[in-house]
């Protein structure tokens, strides 16, 4: 069986444990020649509405955050990225388990490599972390990415 890693897809939401994530899929980008893309998943801002109408999302905000995202994401290649590795993003909005695995779908991805960081104790027993939910629905292999203890 040959080892073909075309495409790597990098959830980041900014913190440290993302961009050490992004750090190990830079190393691997160079190893199997991949293009790496990078996803943010805005979640929903949703505010209940006083007029039995449901909840309604605040567009706008949405907006603000899809554009800043953009941005951010844009400097996070700048800075991180070496030149000779191919690097692209997209922004979705929606639950990050979900679109992160749509996307792996989408885009044709053939890893994920996703930071290991997140909920704890009634939180995580209620929601689980994105990356546990990725690890068990992805389409293709995943690779956490844990901070190492000292």
């Amino acid at each position: 069986m040959l080892l073909n890693i075309e495409r790597i897809l990098v959830p980041v939401d900014f913190s440290e444990y993302s961009k050490m994530a992004l750090d190990y899929s830079i190393e691997f980008s160079k190893k199997f020649n991949s293009e790496l893309i990078l996803i943010y998943v805005i979640e929903p801002i949703v505010y209940p509405s006083d007029f039995g109408l449901g909840q309604i999302p605040i567009n706008q905000v949405d907006f603000e955050i899809q554009s800043k995202a953009e941005e951010e994401l844009k400097k996070l290649i700048e800075e991180k990225v070496p030149a000779d590795v191919k690097a692209s993003f997209t922004v979705k909005t929606g639950k990050p388990f979900l679109e992160i695995i749509n996307a792996a779908k989408e885009l044709n991805c053939d890893l994920i490599i996703i930071a290991t960081h997140g909920h704890t104790g009634i939180e995580h027993i209620l929601f689980g972390s994105t990356a546990e939910k990725v690890v068990r629905k992805s389409p293709v292999p995943v690779l956490t990415v844990r901070k190492k203890k000292l």
